[in-house]
């Protein structure tokens, strides 16, 4: 069984000014060195957030990145968005030494050379995304997996209410994506609590596990939960509350399920399994309240074709809720990461 250790809240950094770039830098080190990456790896971590960072404080507009611990395997993981003007000589831009401005030029491309996987997506005008992540050589394919997660806190909060795991089992890829009760520390417990609980046997069956999610929140003060299976040919969902699970093609939305109506760890109708239409290609996506659902109204094309981790941040970069916790996943079993 492989269980992912991305129970922190994602590191989010604006980069509105210069100086955001050594806060980025300190932010990749310590996330590294937490995730316990050794020797080099963690100032190259430090290396490819200042890179995207100085990048985005030169050429960006609303510019920020985001940093964690990979939502599954060992490693760090590093991911920008801005929303212009677009990298106009994109392939040009990923060799060593290519620059627009005075400087050695060594940015997206030594991020490129550096990172264990580098994806970028980028059009005119609505700006760019990246994902560069970082692992042991050992951890290489882990780091490959079009996986993604963001959970943020809301604003002028310490800690998110909001939080996510993932599992890999026989049974499957499986992810608990939960919302606790309002905000801040008891949201953040309940949220925690439900984790730890999923953790202990991601390999049951969703009604099951459900259940025991329910049954451990019954002394916090509840949450929303979200729990996603995906095997060849299936995908499950259940869920109680308002975390909402959607699956996407790369021309449309094909499938939108909520919650059923009540509160784990309070009151909870028995658990209801929807078995979604599946194939491979489709990306499977989670989120909660905190993000604006009115993104899935009419999705932007361009966001509708990005690899899973990347969309995880388009997402939360476009359509956050900054006055609530916010949480995404997405999954895609067919894709690899460059």
């Amino acid at each position: 069984m492989t269980l992912s250790p991305a129970v922190h809240p994602t590191a989010y950094i604006p980069v509105d000014h210069y100086s955001a770039v050594h806060l980025a830098a300190q932010a990749a080190r310590s996330v590294a060195q937490r995730c316990g990456l050794q020797g080099a790896l963690p100032d190259q971590a430090a290396v490819i957030a200042s890179e995207l960072g100085s990048n985005l404080a030169k050429h960006a507009v609303d510019g920020a990145l985001y940093i964690q611990a990979l939502p599954l395997g060992n490693g760090v993981e590093i991911l920008a968005a801005d929303r212009g003007p677009g990298m106009r000589e994109f392939q040009r831009c990923l060799a060593d030494g290519y620059t627009t401005t005075e400087t050695l030029g060594a940015g997206i491309g030594g991020v490129n050379r550096i990172a264990t996987s580098f994806t970028v997506r980028t059009h005119e005008p609505g700006g760019t995304v990246a994902c560069a992540r970082l692992t042991p050589p050992e951890d290489a394919d882990a780091g490959r997996r079009a996986v993604g997660a963001v959970c943020l806190p809301a604003e002028r909060e310490e800690v998110s209410g909001d939080a996510c795991t993932v599992a890999e089992t026989e049974q499957g890829l499986t992810a608990i994506v939960v919302d606790g009760l309002g905000h801040g520390p008891e949201a953040a417990e309940a949220a925690q609590l439900a984790l730890r609980t999923f953790a202990r046997a991601p390999d049951q069956p969703l009604p099951g596990l459900m259940t025991t999610v329910h049954r451990a929140l019954r002394r916090s003060r509840g949450a929303a939960v979200g729990l996603l299976r995906l095997h060849a040919g299936r995908a499950q969902y259940c869920g109680v509350g308002n975390v909402r699970c959607l699956t996407l093609s790369q021309q449309d939305i094909r499938n939108r399920h909520t919650g059923q109506p009540g509160v784990a760890g309070l009151e909870m109708p028995q658990p209801l399994v929807r078995e979604i239409p599946w194939e491979p290609r489709l990306t499977a996506l989670l989120h909660t309240d905190g993000i604006d659902h009115r993104w899935a109204y009419s999705p932007d094309p361009f966001v509708l074709r990005l690899p899973a981790p990347l969309l995880a941040t388009a997402l939360v970069h476009g359509h956050r809720r900054s006055r609530d916790d916010a949480t995404v996943f997405t999954a895609n079993l067919h894709q690899r990461l460059s």
